[in-house]
Parts: structure tokens; C-alpha cells; sequence
């Protein structure tokens, strides 16, 4: 057994070297192309100075879930700028969003296959198992070896966490079609296209949300750990105020990530909610 082990570990080492030395020109090409996505984010949200963005955001919290709520979110996020830290949640909610993106661009078609062809669910399921019982950090070791250390290692291994949700609930989603309306469909002669686009869709929309706002939750748990790799924003801040016992920083950045994670959970929510 033991030397199974140390087989196998000896493959997955080689493997990567292999990689590194031979398709390294490719995972140059993805860095490049994923810190373009982050820094092009990054870049629209500090463009505008911060009391724009928390007065938008506060709108935006207003017209979703009423009065009070867009003033409690504009008042939170001029706290972050208060606590000196915009630089960094602005950097963090990049990486949130160009994760989460990415992360919907595969998910959701997939989800929307594994919803209409029930062998594809069931190969999906154990995968999707496996990679949300796995540590978070796990994911960050082979994207350090290929990817190196920066936003890319930290946005690969967020879209890896953040896809699970949104696939299982995008398929449960188009899978509760009521039958009576499918068949109803058959006996109008709609196309396969129209009876996704005009059936099954709108009753999917719901659980499409829900995965949505889940894969969101995902990445900005994902984002905090991925500092340790140097992703920046507020999860690097909480790794530098830990390892020099910088406690008030690290309760700032704590604070500002729960400011950014309920305004994006609440939002989220509400459009899942709107018919």
C-alpha cells in the first residue's frame, strides 16, 4: 500500500513538471488572459469615486428590497472607504465578480444538459461530490504550480468552488418542469427550442437564482482563503494582519467582507424573487 502511495505521488509530481516544462506557453496565455478579466473589473470599480459606487449600490439595494435597506448599504460601504480599505474590497469584489462569471459560463449550460439528459446527472453528481467535499485550499496547490502566485491562481481555484451550486441547482431546476405543461407543449407542436426557451426555462428561473446567489456565497469564502496566495484584496489583508498579529486590521477587513457578502446575498435574493 505504501508504495501505491508513493507511486502515485511520484506520478502527480511528475505530471506536473511535465506540464510546467512543456505547456507552459498555455498556462501563460490562461494567467494572462484571466489577470486581463480581473484587472479589467478592477479598473471599472475604481474608476468611479467611492461615495458613486455606494450611492449606486444603495440604489440598487433600495429599488431590490426597499428604503432602508439601500441607506444601511451605502452607509456600509462608505464604512469600508472609513476603514481605509476600499482599495481592497473593490479588489475583492473583482475577483468575486470575474470568478462568479466565469464560473455561470460554464455552469449554467452544463446544468441546463445535465437537467435535460438524466445520464449526464448522474456522471455530474459524484464530480460535483467530490470537489465540494475536498478542502477549498486543495485547489489552490496545482493552480500555484502551473499558474504561479497573483490573482489567477485565486481565480481559478474560486471558479472551481463556485460551480457545484449553480450546476446542481440549475439542472434540479429545469428537471421540476411540471409534466402537464410539457405535455401540453407536445400536443401544440412547439419545437425542442421553444419548449425550453418558453416552458421550461421560466420555471427553472427560480432555481437558477438560487444557484447563483450560492455560487456568489461560494466564491467570497473561496476569495478570503485565496490570499494566502497573494490574490490581493481584503483576503491577503487578513493574511498579513494574521501573521503580524494586526488585530484592528484584521477586524476591519472581517467587517468589510460581511458588508460586501450581505449586500451581494440580499440583492441576489431579491432578484431571485422577482417575477
Amino acid at each position: 500500500m505504501e508504495n501505491f502511495v508513493t507511486a502515485f505521488d511520484t506520478a502527480v509530481d511528475n505530471a506536473l513538471f511535465w506540464l510546467s516544462d512543456h505547456a507552459a506557453f498555455v498556462f501563460d496565455f490562461f494567467r494572462l488572459l484571466l489577470e486581463g478579466l480581473y484587472d479589467g473589473v478592477l479598473w471599472l470599480l475604481m474608476l468611479p469615486p467611492f461615495h458613486v459606487i455606494a450611492a449606486l449600490a444603495g440604489l440598487l439595494a433600495w429599488r431590490m428590497l426597499g428604503l432602508g435597506a439601500g441607506i444601511a448599504t451605502a452607509v456600509a460601504l462608505v464604512a469600508c472607504a472609513a476603514m481605509a480599505l476600499w482599495p481592497e474590497t473593490m479588489s475583492t469584489l473583482a475577483l468575486v465578480i470575474a470568478a462568479t462569471v466565469i464560473a455561470l459560463a460554464i455552469s449554467l449550460p452544463l446544468g441546463v444538459l445535465a437537467g435535460l439528459m438524466p445520464r449526464l446527472d448522474r456522471a455530474l453528481t459524484p464530480v460535483l461530490d467530490l470537489i465540494q467535499t475536498m478542502p477549498p485550499y486543495i485547489y489552490l496547490l496545482p493552480a500555484i504550480a502551473l499558474l504561479g502566485y497573483g490573482p489567477a491562481t485565486a481565480l481559478v481555484a474560486t471558479v472551481i468552488v463556485a460551480m457545484p451550486p449553480a450546476i446542481r441547482l440549475t439542472a434540479l431546476g429545469i428537471r421540476q418542469t411540471p409534466n402537464e405543461f410539457i405535455e401540453l407543449g407536445h400536443a401544440t407542436g412547439v419545437t425542442p427550442m421553444q419548449m425550453f426557451w418558453k416552458i421550461r426555462l421560466p420555471f427553472a428561473v427560480p432555481s437558477i437564482m438560487a444557484g447563483i446567489n450560492q455560487s456568489l456565497m461560494m466564491a467570497f469564502g473561496m476569495v478570503v482563503i485565496a490570499g494566502i496566495v497573494g490574490s490581493g484584496g481584503l483576503g491577503e489583508t487578513i493574511y498579513g494582519a494574521i501573521r503580524t498579529l494586526d488585530i484592528a486590521t484584521s477586524i476591519n477587513a472581517s467587517i468589510a467582507i460581511v458588508v460586501l457578502t450581505m449586500v451581494l446575498d440580499r440583492v441576489t435574493q431579491a432578484a431571485a424573487r422577482v417575477k
